[in-house]
């Protein structure tokens, strides 16, 4: 069964670094395109990044460009979600999504906080 799991989140300061990572199984992961998606207390789920299946695009929506950065290790069946100079409003629930056959599949999320 497809499986995702987000990792790398935690609490960090205004101006910070953070990597997440989501590891997948149970599809083929090098022929499939990824989102990491975000949501905080209280608001609509946010789309944040976008990597194509080739991993050659990518897209970012317009309150994480020029911050944020998606990869995708095949080898690892890993997508990445590199995040620079964090700032409080980014504070929320990070997931990770593949669409598969029509079918949107998501992992559990990780928090990430960020806050002095």
């Amino acid at each position: 069964q497809v499986q995702l799991v987000e990792s790398g989140g935690g609490l960090v300061q205004p101006g910070g670094s953070l990597t997440l990572s989501c590891t997948t199984s149970g599809f083929t992961f090098s022929e499939c395109a990824m989102r990491w998606y975000r949501q905080a207390a209280g608001k609509e789920r946010e789309y944040i990044a976008y990597i194509s299946s080739t991993r050659l695009v990518t897209n970012y929506g317009d309150s994480v460009k020029g911050r944020f950065a998606i990869s995708a290790d095949n080898a690892k069946n890993t997508v990445y979600l590199q995040m620079n100079n964090l700032k409080p409003e980014d504070t929320s629930i990070y997931y990770c999504n593949v669409m598969i056959r029509g079918r949107d599949y998501w992992g559990q999320g990780t928090q990430v906080t960020v806050s002095s």
